[in-house]
Order: structure tokens, then sequence, then C-alpha cells
């Protein structure tokens, strides 16, 4: 790979982040389910489901968001207030996702929903807007609530438990989603924290590029890499760094050459 300076390596970034954040790009992505609705409990709800079995194939996630979706008939936020959840048959969601971790999920939710109104006053009374690390202190938060409702019991296949070392690639993601807004694909329809507190959605594609430019040394796609290549995107973008995951994620699935 021919050596980049910082300067060349900021303008690469912002050339492809400038060229896929664009409306084509929604078609293709999970980024699409959250933002077929208006409300904002149903925006929050599926924001955090589609994420949450946002890992493999994208066409498959994208299949299985829209049976999820249906399973909930289309209605997320009143198929929780309804516990509609609990009359849901045994099957498979996507890969290791079943309806059995769904329901622990939104038990959850109903219980959020019940004393706060809404995903982001949750987080707000939680205090993550105040926090260095937004991301863990809501999935902290999500996991105690989670596991109340569910007689204690703690679901990793809901949300990660070991918050330490976790990159937390796809509740970042959909911080990304919720908080970011340049009218384009994100939605933006959160004000508890701003674009400059998230953290870089890290995968095995943003992470391969990233040291492939060299922005990223650790060789683990962990929670200390997430901080390390955030700290850097921040330098050259402090007041919305995660703008770069558009680029960093892009060449990586395109094997553009860097």
């Amino acid at each position: 790979m021919e050596n980049l300076s910082l300067s060349e390596i900021k303008e690469l970034l912002d050339r492809e982040a400038s060229r896929i954040n664009n409306l084509d790009f929604i078609s293709r992505d999970p980024v699409q389910f959250p933002r077929r609705f208006e409300r904002l409990h149903d925006i929050e709800i599926v924001s955090l489901l589609s994420a949450t079995i946002a890992w493999g194939n994208r066409k498959m996630i994208c299949a299985n968001c829209e049976k999820m979706l249906s399973l909930m008939e289309y209605r997320p936020f009143d198929y929780v207030m309804d516990k509609g959840y609990e009359e849901l048959p045994d099957m498979n969601i996507h890969r290791t996702f079943f309806a059995k971790n769904l329901r622990h999920y939104l038990r959850g939710l109903n219980k959020i929903y019940s004393k706060h109104g809404s995903l982001q006053e949750f987080a707000r009374k939680m205090g993550i807007n105040n926090s260095e690390f937004p991301s863990w202190s809501l999935v902290e938060a999500l996991n105690n609530i989670l596991a109340e409702a569910n007689g204690g019991q703690q679901d990793c296949r809901c949300l990660p438990g070991n918050l330490k070392t976790t990159a937390l690639k796809r509740i970042n993601m959909a911080l990304r989603w919720l908080v970011r807004n340049d009218g384009i694909v994100d939605m933006g329809v959160w004000d508890v924290i701003k674009p400059s507190q998230l953290f870089i959605p890290l995968d095995v594609h943003v992470g391969n590029t990233a040291r492939q430019l060299g922005l990223l040394n650790r060789n683990a796609n962990d929670r200390r890499a997430v901080e390390e290549l955030t700290a850097t995107l921040r330098s050259f973008r402090r007041e919305d760094p995660v703008w770069y995951d558009y680029a960093l994620f892009g060449i990586g699935v395109d094997n553009l050459s860097v």
C-alpha cells in the first residue's frame, strides 16, 4: 500500500464518506427499517432491534429485519405495549437470535416505555449525556432493565454483557442512526447526546481498512480499538467523527485499493 500522509488520509476519507453517504445507501442497509416510521417510539424500537441482528450477510440481515417487523405487525411500539411478544411462537429470527431472545428484549422495552415514555428519556435519566462512553453506559442500564423484566436473567443475544471489552458495534451503529442528522441517511431524532460523543461502529471491514491506512494499531476489534480509532477520527472531524464510518465501511466492503 502506498504510504499516505495524515492529511492525504483525511482527504481520502472525506471524499469516500461524501460518496457513500447518500440516499441510495438506505435501500441496501438496515437503516431503511427505522426510517419507515415517524413516531419516536417506533424509530427507537426498530433501530435497536435492526441493529441487534445486523451481523452477517447484509441481504440476509435486511430480509430478517423485514420478518421481525412483520411479526410485530409493523406496529412495533403498540406491539411492545400490548405485550404481543408473549404470544410469539418459538422460531428463528436471525442466525442465533430466536423468538425467546426477542421476547426477552421486548419485555425490557415494555418496562422502559411504561416508566419513562421513550428510550431517549430513559437514556437521559440514566445520565448517558454526562458519560464519557455513552453507548457503554446505555447498554449497562439496558441490561439491568432487561434482567429486571426477565426474572433476573441476562441474555447476551440481546446485548453484550462484557462491557469492559466489547466494541459494541451494533449499539454504536444504532446511536449513529438516532443521533447524527445531516438530512441524508441518519435520522437525528435524539438530542440526549451530540454527534461528537459518538463512537465508531467497529466491524471487520472498518477495522481492516483503518489498519491498512495506519489509523489503528490494535489488532483486536474490541473496545480499546474503538476508543483508539475514534480518538483519531475526532482529530479529523471533532464535531462528527463517526461520519467516517461511511468511508471506512464502504472502502472495506467495496474492496477499494487504499
